[in-house]
């Protein structure tokens, strides 16, 4: 699990800095909307890119609680596992930074 959390946050922060221009580094427990000011339009381009490199379909009912990378790349792995994809628990710290 390791590898694949390393792997999409990878891709998160390409993402980012590359198609959402974001100049600063991003860890995993910064906030998308506080820290990182994406907008839903970077929301989106964000999502499409993780569903297209990860070949998943990120659930829009789980999307609405991600608020942290951190909670993002526990989506993608859930989805990307078939694990059970709703949101990880508030607290929980599943990526290493």
């Amino acid at each position: 699990m390791a590898d694949l959390d390393a792997e999409v946050l990878a891709e998160v922060r390409r993402v980012l800095a590359e198609e959402l221009e974001v100049a600063r580094p991003v860890e995993p427990d910064d906030e998308l909307r506080g820290d990182l000011i994406v907008d839903s339009m970077g929301a989106i381009v964000l999502a499409v890119a993780l569903e297209d490199r990860f070949r998943v379909k990120l659930p829009d009912d789980g999307a609405a609680a991600v608020v942290t990378v951190r909670d993002l790349v526990a989506l993608v792995r859930r989805a990307k596992t078939g694990d059970e994809v709703s949101p990880a628990p508030a607290g929980a710290r599943e990526v290493p930074r």
